[in-house]
C-alpha cells in the first residue's frame, strides 16, 4: 500500500471480523489509511481498525407477518447502522469505499448516509424454494414456505440494486443469484491461508484436555453448529456404525451444539441431544470426543493429525472448513452435491458420498482408513487444489486491487489485473 493515496474504508459485518479479517487487517496496516468497522460483534479487535458496535432498537415484532420478519429485522439493522453513520459524519469521517456483507441489513440505508461513497457488497446466498438447500432434506416445501423463502430475498435484492459492485465466493453460490445480477458479481473467495493451514506429517492428535497421540485411527468432523444443514444426523449415524466395526477408531467432533441455518429443533432440545437419544451407545462413548469450538491453531492441529475428515452439507454456502481441511492435506469425505463438487473431484482430491446414506458415509470413511498409504496422492492433490484456486496470498492482492479501484486509488498499471478479476 506504500505510496498510494490515503483511503477511508468502512466495513459492515454483523459478526466481527467475518469475511473481512484479512483485507481489513491489510488496509489497516498502512497508517495512512483510516479503517472503520461497524458490527454487532463486541469481541475481537484488529490493530489499526476503529471498531464501532451497533445495536438494533428492537427485534422483529411477533405480530409482523412471518414472511416479512427477516426483512423487518434487516431494516432494524440498517436503521441502527444509519444512526451510527450519522455520528461518523459528525466526526468528519466519509468513506472512500464501503464494504458490506449482504443479507442481514447493515447496508440497506448506507447509500442514504453516504450517497457519494461506492458500495462493494459481499453476497453469499440467494434463496430458492426449489433446487437448492430448501427442498434438499425433506423434499418439496409447502406453498407457505415457498412464499416465505421468496420473501427472504427482499433485503438482498435491495442490496444488489444499491451496490456499485459485488463479490461472490464460489461459482455455485453465484449461480443462485438472478441472471440479471450475476454480471455484477465478481467471483472471488475470501482466501485460505495455505501457509498456516499446511500439512505436518506425523503430527500427534493432542488437543486441550484430549491426548490421542496413541490412537490407531482418527476421523474428524468440524462444524459451526451441529445441525441437519451440515449433515450432523447422518454423520452421527455413520459414527455409530464405524465405532462398532473399528476398535482402534477415535472420532473427534469440533463445533457448537447450536443451529445456524437449519429449522430449529423442538423447544428446549438440540440436535446433538436428539441423536444421542436415538443412538444411546454413543452417549458417553469413550472413543467419541466432542471438543467444542476450537481456536484456529488448535483446530489446525486437529486437522494435521486427521486420517479422514468428513464434510457434509446440503447445497448451500460452502464452509471455510472444507477448504482449510483440503489445504492441510486431509483426506476429505464430502457430500456429493453441486456445492462440494466445485472443490472436490471424486478420486482425485477427495471422496464423495451420498449425503443421505450413513452406510455409504461409513463405507467411504472405512475405505480411506484402510487405504491410507494409497490415499497420499489424493491428499497432495487436495492441498494443490486450494493453492491453485483459493490461496489467500493470491486472492488478497486481487481484493485490494478492486478496493483501490472502486475507491478511486488504483494506479494505471493495476487496471489490467482489475479487469481480469472482474471477469473471473
Amino acid at each position: 500500500m506504500t505510496g498510494r493515496r490515503t483511503m477511508r474504508i468502512l466495513f459492515l459485518h454483523n459478526h466481527f471480523p467475518g469475511h473481512y479479517q484479512h483485507v481489513a487487517a491489510a488496509l489497516a496496516a498502512n497508517p495512512r489509511n483510516q479503517v472503520v468497522f461497524i458490527t454487532r460483534g463486541r469481541t475481537g479487535s484488529i490493530p489499526g481498525v476503529d471498531k464501532r458496535v451497533f445495536t438494533p432498537a428492537r427485534s422483529a415484532d411477533q405480530p409482523t407477518h412471518h414472511y416479512v420478519r427477516p426483512f423487518e429485522d434487516a431494516v432494524l439493522h440498517g436503521q441502527a447502522v444509519y444512526r451510527l453513520c450519522e455520528r461518523l459524519k459528525r466526526e468528519g469521517f466519509v468513506p472512500d469505499l464501503i464494504c458490506s456483507h449482504a443479507g442481514f441489513g447493515p447496508s440497506l440505508f448506507i447509500k442514504d448516509a453516504f450517497p457519494d461513497s461506492p458500495l462493494l457488497g459481499y453476497f453469499e446466498w440467494f434463496y430458492h424454494a426449489k433446487g437448492s438447500d430448501a427442498d434438499y432434506l425433506d423434499g418439496p416445501v409447502s406453498a407457505d414456505d415457498a412464499c416465505r423463502i421468496r420473501s427472504r430475498n427482499a433485503s438482498i435484492m435491495m442490496e444488489l440494486a444499491n451496490c456499485d459492485w459485488g463479490l461472490c465466493p464460489t461459482v455455485f453460490q453465484r449461480g443462485q443469484f438472478p441472471p440479471a445480477f450475476q454480471n455484477k458479481l465478481t467471483l472471488m473467495h475470501d482466501g485460505i491461508d495455505t501457509d498456516f493451514f499446511s500439512p505436518k506429517p506425523g503430527a500427534p492428535m493432542v488437543l486441550p484436555g484430549l491426548d490421542l497421540s496413541g490412537a490407531g485411527e482418527i476421523v474428524t468432523y468440524a462444524t459451526r453448529g451441529m445441525e441437519p444443514y451440515r449433515g450432523f444426523p447422518q454423520f452421527m449415524r455413520a459414527a455409530d456404525i464405524l465405532l462398532k466395526q473399528r476398535p482402534d477408531l477415535h472420532i473427534v467432533v469440533g463445533g457448537d451444539d447450536t443451529v445456524s441455518y437449519s429449522r430449529l429443533p423442538p423447544r428446549g432440545r438440540t440436535y446433538k441431544q436428539m441423536l444421542l437419544e436415538e443412538l444411546p451407545e454413543l452417549a458417553n462413548h469413550p472413543r467419541l470426543h466432542f471438543v467444542g469450538p476450537l481456536d484456529y491453531p488448535v483446530y489446525r492441529d486437529m486437522l494435521r493429525a486427521t486420517d479422514v475428515h468428513v464434510y457434509l452439507t446440503v447445497p448451500f454456502v460452502l464452509s471455510w472448513s472444507i477448504l482449510e481441511a483440503l489445504s492441510t492435506g486431509c483426506l476429505v469425505v464430502g457430500a456429493d452435491n453441486a456445492a462440494v463438487r466445485e472443490v472436490i473431484d471424486p478420486g482425485t482430491n477427495g471422496l464423495l458420498v451420498d449425503f443421505f446414506s450413513p452406510d455409504d458415509i461409513a463405507l467411504k470413511i472405512a475405505s480411506g482408513l484402510d487405504r491410507r498409504a494409497a490415499m497420499e496422492t489424493i491428499r497432495l492433490a487436495a492441498r494443490q487444489r486450494v493453492i491453485e484456486r483459493f490461496a489467500l496470498k493470491d486472492l488478497l492482492p486481487r481484493h485490494l486491487q478492486l478496493i483501490r479501484h472502486l475507491a478511486g486509488s488504483a494506479e494505471p498499471a493495476e487496471e489490467h489485473h482489475l479487469q481480469l478479476a472482474a471477469s473471473a
